[in-house]
């Protein structure tokens, strides 16, 4: 059967000649609450905070979301070292150091400027207590890393305290200091942890000694604050058993164990966290994605916490939740990083940021954040392919996706497809021998938004696909339709940096051309259309990688 439509705005986008797969959404039917758990960002330099291209990316990262975003960010107590300035992987804040006579010295200039950051744009710190400070580490030198050089991580900041007691004191002065600046009420609303990933070399020392120095963070934590939130431990993928088993033993450390900061059984843990990266690869030529394993880091870990009936309701954060594990890896550095300029990030985002609402539906799982670890870099080439969301201030299409999930609010309502993947058959097969067209949707009493994707893990040129949607349970007699897309034409400033010609020196006039090019766009004007027995169907074509959004509105 060969269709003649067209898309509602976009008459570039023909239907072929293959029959269309066919989404049907329920506007009727809620299956859940459309909770904001993407609102989360994180990002290893926290001095970027305050540069000029930081602060506009915080500010359209607020504008985006209906609630207040959340920010995680490492190094928020690292010393400068002898480092020249921030580097990638690297940050600092000095906030502790100690005078001749062993005591501490507390200076807060450097973190105040980060968090002054977030407040004044109504953001939530998810704050990471970390990394060890020079004059508390037990192995100091070398204290900076040179990974930019020759990719030596692990140095003085991974190691445990020399003095535990200085540990609890640094965090009660970090809280108490943060309540005197900004009103007991804003703190209380953030969220703390311990540190990053302590099962990998982020951790010089042993888990007893992570568990130690958790217990007496967050007792320094609750003595300033006996309000605040604590939560942990922020460890990597739980389909690694050794992973699995760090997050299991954590959490009957603070359940039933000894607190060595207290003497007593049990530790505050208020949320549970932990990491999920899929794994790309450079195959045949082409770049693979894996968004099978990410699904599958979910997956173990939402059975590890639904393995403590203690645990029942309690917020479980996906600290960093990713396509992949480095960020600050360009395209250069490896071929399979190249997936992130342009659409094959954003269809991935948007296809599993809906498969983690399906399985915290199948896990019931109070799932609070999942933080994407993507930000921005300084300094450093226009669109070089790492994990970011602006490139010298120009927003990159993976954005626009985290923009249409701003639109979407209310109920989740019910999605069918007639060839539709779900969360199981991705994490059992991937996404590689077709390609997994879907959709999310939700609703309220005047709306419906619904977001259709076009993903395939491998990274191979394909034709569009045609689309039928068909849109139910909506009341009145016209709906207003806008349509907004994410494809190599649409909310592409990669696409149209190339057309530029792959400029580096970027001048006043390609720079205002670019910038409306990184927004999302509608595709034409906004459009009254009939609703019939309660539907309305629009047929439309979406390229490979592409995704389409409709917000539909009535009186």
């Amino acid at each position: 059967m060969a269709f003649a439509s067209i898309s509602l705005f976009s008459s570039s986008y023909l239907f072929s000649q293959q029959l269309p797969v066919s989404i049907k959404v329920d506007a009727s039917k809620p299956i859940g609450d459309m909770k904001p758990f993407w609102a989360f960002f994180g990002y290893d330099e926290p001095n970027f905070t305050t540069r000029k291209d930081g602060q506009k990316l915080l500010t359209e990262l607020q504008q985006l979301s209906q609630v207040p975003v959340y920010i995680r960010t490492h190094n928020l107590l690292t010393s400068r070292g002898n480092s020249a300035g921030p580097d990638l992987k690297w940050g600092f804040t000095d906030a502790y150091h100690e005078d001749a006579g062993g005591n501490p010295v507390y200076n807060w200039k450097i973190l105040d400027s980060i968090v002054d950051s977030y407040v004044q744009r109504r953001m939530k710190p998810l704050m990471e207590i970390g990394f060890m400070p020079k004059d508390l580490s037990t192995g100091p030198l070398p204290y900076e890393h040179s990974w930019s050089k020759d990719g030596k991580i692990w140095t003085g900041w991974t190691y445990p305290p020399k003095d535990y007691n200085k540990w609890r004191g640094l965090v009660y002065e970090w809280v108490k200091h943060s309540i005197e600046r900004y009103g007991k009420n804003e703190v209380v609303s953030w969220l703390w942890e311990v540190w990053n990933e302590p099962d990998i070399g982020y951790w010089s020392g042993s888990f007893e000694e992570y568990c130690r120095l958790y217990d007496y963070a967050a007792d320094g934590l609750k003595q300033a604050c006996p309000e605040c939130t604590i939560g942990g431990p922020h460890s990597t993928s739980p389909r690694s058993d050794k992973a699995y088993s760090f997050l299991t033993r954590f959490i009957e450390h603070c359940l039933r164990g000894k607190n060595e900061a207290t003497g007593q059984t049990g530790t505050p843990l208020q949320y549970i966290g932990f990491h999920a990266k899929g794994s790309p690869e450079f195959a045949d030529g082409h770049i693979r994605m894996n968004m099978g394993v990410q699904l599958k880091d979910i997956q173990r870990a939402f059975e590890a916490v639904n393995s403590f009936p203690e645990l029942k309701n309690i917020p479980v954060i996906i600290g960093e939740c990713d396509p992949e594990g480095c960020a600050a890896c360009s395209e250069k550095r490896d071929p399979r990083y190249g997936y992130r300029n342009g659409t094959m990030y954003s269809s991935y985002t948007a296809a599993s940021f809906a498969r983690i609402y399906e399985l915290a539906d199948k896990y019931r799982i109070n799932l609070k954040g999942a933080v994407s670890w993507s930000f921005e870099f300084e300094d450093l080439d226009w669109f070089a392919g790492f994990r970011e969301l602006a490139t010298h201030g120009i927003d990159k299409p993976v954005l626009n996706i985290f923009r249409m999930f701003g639109k979407m609010d209310g109920q989740r309502v019910s999605v069918s497809t007639n060839d539709g993947l779900n969360a199981a058959d991705i994490i059992a097969s991937g996404v590689k021998n077709r390609t997994d067209i879907n959709a999310i949707a939700s609703a309220n009493a005047h709306s419906v938004a619904v977001m259709v994707w076009n993903y395939q893990d491998d990274d191979l040129a394909g034709a569009a696909s045609p689309v039928e949607l068909s849109i139910g349970g909506i009341g009145g007699n016209k709906v207003q339709v806008q349509e907004y897309r994410v494809d190599n034409k649409f909310s592409n400033a990669f696409e149209k940096w190339k057309e530029l010609g792959r400029p580096q020196q970027v001048n006043e006039a390609q720079y205002k051309i670019l910038e409306k090019s990184g927004q999302l766009q509608l595709t034409g004007s906004p459009q009254w259309k009939e609703i019939k027995n309660g539907n309305v169907l629009m047929r439309f074509e979406l390229p490979k990688q592409g995704v389409v959004f409709f917000q539909l509105t009535w009186r």
